[in-house]
């Protein structure tokens, strides 16, 4: 006999903010016992036919929500082009479903919607979508839903109902959990004796704080409607039974079925189903662990991490437009290789192989006989240490040999948090060599980009320096730690680290003496690094590089710099330090603050010019103003020993013309190059000082053709400012800088959206045939080309400044307002909405400002006038500061949209206070 439900199913009650009641509908279906249920679900199209919809989207809640949840994504991919279907239900004894009094387990609630969904008769392409413990319940009926489809051998045969799996779409939730771990993050105060029930049923303290997570917070309303439900201690049961449920220990009773759900993702993943993860990284229940592991469960898997998101995902709006992007991107394509991540453009792994230049570390296996000058390191007081080509080679097989020794595997990830030199030299080569993926952020970040770099690439070891590991250790950083350079063991113990990189070595050395080899080489096609972004235009992205990538990175950098045997380099650009070894070059390392790129002196240059015999130099811009400006403290051997350098580079940020000409004064053998790039495709162009003054003055900077094995197109802009995904090389038509070549970026580092975005590009027949096999690059530059092929950057696509009667990119406006006398440098923005909006200028003066330091000054008339006519602009004002913002790496590039938003205030009359 069946007893009558605690509650009923109900209809929600009209008027919830976002949610339509057509939506809502009652089903009957029996529960995993077979007793008859009624349900709540949301069904945007419960009449459609096959033909009308793309096919279902089966989403399930977690705790403490319901199919509210839902309520954006039903809106947005029911009115997509071609709608899909959306039913998110309402798991029984949750949301307005019926209450039965059962404490029902992870293996009934996943029998449960097995037979939900059977009694809808779905038919057509399904795609699992879930959140929370509601993640766990769908992809346990997703791996079932494949077996009983022709034993899980074919994603696209239908099984029950007709259903085939098109699909699975997981936020913040688990595919696994260890055994003999406690609950998770914050459940474990939750799950106390006596805690719990008081916390989740008795009171709404798990739910209200399960609301409060977001950011920015959850409007009224929604918290609302998200309590409507739960209105009772009766009916919050549920929660506190969901909580209760979370398997920890081996003989918790819910422990196989969630192991189940763990075998049920590896088939999922042998079966080749396109998976798409989505993160909220300040998630307090499901940290970084678990996404880490549908990483490793899923490695086919687009992922995308929302910055400052947290719990609750699909509340986040960057959420829904994720997913629907990705349905008509990926959710009716096939198992192949272009539908994972990574192969979204250009070859697949096998084709790289097949015409991969050789490996970073080869240039070390064929020199180490070699005792001549591999890396040199040079003190501040001009004294120098060399490292030979047989030294470096030693060392770099011996710390690969330790660090498998120690349990480095191939794909695991390794932060070097080491300065250039030897060392990081050393351990680089040899955490590629054993196939980990080498980390690379600039410590210029700062602690939060660090941790946010190195937490989020979820790394399995941390080698730095102590000042680094001590930063490790106080913002628990993940990975085991190996100390860099003399360490005591007082040191070792406070910083948590395992071993330094002497005693790595010293493992490696006894591996290789009893005759134990190397592992194999790893693929060209397997992911080699990351290199973080400078974060000077937006937050600090990593991006990937292949092993063949990074050969091919290497080899055009190297054409560029004119550096190889024979040709020493200083580098005082930390990334392409770590370049000059794999080119055969010597490599100079200057003394410095490599995280500040303008404490190079022109001293310090010359002593590392003078400690090998450079014919090369890498500067960055910061670096090249800070060398002009010391170098009158240079004595005549010095001037001579920079003399002799007949390739200078500088990159990173656009280099004023007339400061490349003051190079030449120190350095007159020497035609200064800005190739032009960044940290996804460089070099993308090459340009001397010659041929800047041979192109003469035009609309923003010229940074030259492109190199060999690079093409560039422009995707024009639009009356709005946007670039379309049309891509051509016609001359004179500005817009979006695209590049591609065989060196550009695998992909952004679990940032599918981004990464998806970067290579949307329509090229034309002729720049298709001309890429060949390369990849494709959104440099988020604008710019145009010029009859001579030449490519003029104009500014950001960010900073373009769109006005009720144009568009209007800053770089060229602001290139004559600093021919004005009296401006050092200047910020094209715009003020107000757009139908009025007006043009700014902001400006650094060459003479001190009066007044207070960090307050505005209006520009006297005549002056204003000046700018004024330089710019052919009827600007609105003319603002005079102190200094303008800028980047943290390049000290250079100035951040426009702070500057605007800084000059609006002030012209509205607020009292906006410091700028810079």
């Amino acid at each position: 006999m069946v007893t009558a439900p605690l509650r009923p199913a109900a209809l929600p009650p009209a008027g919830l903010p976002g949610l339509d009641p057509a939506w809502s509908r009652l089903v009957q279906a029996p529960d995993s016992a077979g007793v008859p249920r009624t349900w709540h679900l949301l069904d945007t199209a419960p009449d459609a036919s096959p033909g009308e919809v793309a096919g279902t989207l089966v989403c399930v809640h977690g705790n403490p929500t319901w199919s509210y949840l839902w309520r954006h994504l039903a809106a947005a991919a029911s009115a997509a082009p071609v709608p899909w279907r959306v039913v998110a239900v309402d798991q029984l004894e949750m949301g307005f479903s019926e209450r039965t009094g059962v404490h029902r387990t992870l293996a009934q609630r996943v029998g449960d919607l097995t037979n939900l969904l059977d009694a809808l008769e779905l038919s057509g392409p399904v795609v699992a979508v879930g959140q929370d413990w509601g993640g766990i319940v769908v992809t346990g009926w997703a791996a079932a839903e494949l077996e009983r489809s022709s034993g899980g051998a074919g994603r696209h045969r239908a099984g029950s109902g007709g259903v085939h799996l098109a699909g699975l779409v997981v936020a913040n939730t688990a595919a696994s959990y260890p055994a003999d771990a406690p609950p998770p993050g914050a459940l474990r105060a939750a799950t106390l004796p006596g805690v719990l029930p008081l916390v989740t049923r008795r009171a709404e303290v798990f739910l209200r704080t399960t609301l409060a997570l977001p950011k920015p917070a959850l409007p009224a309303g929604v918290r609302a409607a998200y309590r409507l439900p739960y209105g009772t201690a009766p009916d919050r049961a549920g929660i506190e039974d969901f909580v209760a449920d979370v398997p920890v220990g081996h003989d918790h009773p819910s422990r196989p079925a969630l192991d189940a759900v763990t075998g049920g993702v590896e088939r999922l993943r042998a079966a080749g189903v396109p998976a798409l993860v989505l993160w909220g990284p300040r998630d307090p229940v499901f940290g970084e662990w678990f996404l880490r592991d549908w990483r490793r469960r899923l490695p086919h898997a687009d992922v995308h991490r929302f910055a400052g998101a947290s719990h609750l995902t699909p509340e986040d709006p960057r959420f829904t437009p994720a997913v629907v992007q990705w349905l008509d991107e990926r959710a009716t394509a096939g198992p192949t290789p272009e539908s994972i991540l990574g192969s979204t453009s250009g070859p697949t792994a096998g084709a790289v192989e097949a015409g991969a230049p050789p490996r970073l570390w080869a240039a070390l296996e064929e020199r180490s006989g070699d005792d001549g000058p591999a890396v040199v390191e040079v003190a501040p007081d001009g004294t120098s240490r060399a490292i030979s080509w047989s030294l470096l080679a030693r060392r770099t097989r011996e710390l690969a040999a330790g660090f498998e020794a120690m349990g480095v595997r191939p794909g695991q990830r390794v932060s070097l948090l080491v300065p250039p030199g030897a060392d990081l030299t050393a351990a680089l080569y040899a955490v590629l060599r054993v196939g980990a993926v080498a980390v690379v952020a600039d410590a210029g970040l700062g602690v939060r980009g660090l941790t946010r770099a190195v937490t989020g690439s979820g790394v399995d070891w941390v080698v730095g320096v102590p000042k680094a590991l001590a930063a490790a250790r106080a913002l628990r950083w993940p990975g085991r730690r190996v100390a860099a350079g003399p360490v005591s063991d007082a040191v070792l113990r406070a910083t948590g680290a395992t071993a330094t990189l002497l005693e790595v070595a010293e493992r490696g050395q006894n591996r290789l003496a009893a005759g134990l080899p190397l592992p194999p080489e790893p693929e060209a096609g397997a992911e080699g690094a990351v290199l973080f972004t400078s974060g000077s235009t937006g937050p600090a992205k990593g991006v990937v590089y292949t092993h063949a990538q990074l050969s091919r990175l290497a080899s055009a950098m190297g054409a560029v710099i004119r550096t190889g045997p024979g040709a020493p380099l200083v580098s005082a650009f930390a990334p392409f330090a770590l370049f000059g070894p794999a080119l055969g070059a010597t490599c100079v390392v200057p003394a410095m603050d490599v995280t500040r790129p303008a404490t190079l002196t022109a001293t310090a240059l010359a002593d590392a010019v003078a400690a090998s015999r450079a014919t090369s130099a890498f500067l960055s811009p910061a670096a090249v103003v800070n060398v002009l400006a010391t170098a009158d403290a240079l004595d005549e051997r010095r001037r001579e020993a920079l003399a002799g350098v007949r390739v200078l580079l500088s990159a990173g940020a656009p280099v004023p013309t007339p400061l490349l000409q003051r190079v030449r004064e120190l350095m007159p053998l020497a035609d200064p190059r800005t190739p032009y790039g960044a940290t996804e495709v460089l070099p993308a162009t090459d340009v001397s000082l010659s041929d800047v003054l041979e192109a003469g003055e035009g609309e923003g900077i010229c940074v030259g053709r492109p190199v060999p094995g690079v093409v560039v197109g422009i995707a024009p802009l639009d009356a709005d400012g946007r670039a379309g995904d049309e891509v051509d090389a016609v001359a004179g038509v500005t817009g979006e800088v695209v590049v591609g070549g065989e060196h550009v970026k695998d992909r952004y580092d679990q940032l599918w959206v981004t990464h998806a975005a970067s290579v949307r590009v329509r090229p034309s027949a002729e720049l298709a045939r001309a890429l060949g096999p390369g990849r494709w690059h959104r440099t988020g530059d604008v710019g145009h080309l010029d009859e001579a092929g030449r490519v003029w950057i104009e500014g950001r696509l960010a900073h373009v400044v769109v006005t009720a009667d144009e568009v209007v990119t800053p770089v060229g406006p602001e290139q004559r307002a600093e021919s004005v006398d009296g401006i050092a440098r200047a910020a094209l923005v715009g003020v107000g909405p757009r139908e009025a909006r007006q043009l700014v200028v902001v400006a650094e003066p060459e003479t001190a400002v009066t007044g207070a330091v960090g307050r505005t000054t209006v520009a006297p008339p005549a002056l204003a006038e000046a700018v004024r006519r330089a710019t052919g602009r009827n600007l609105a004002a003319v603002l005079l500061v102190p200094a303008l913002p800028t980047d943290v790496r390049h000290n250079s590039k100035i951040d426009r949209v702070r500057v605007a938003s800084w000059a609006e205030r002030v012209l509205a009359g607020d009292r906006a206070g410091r700028l810079a």
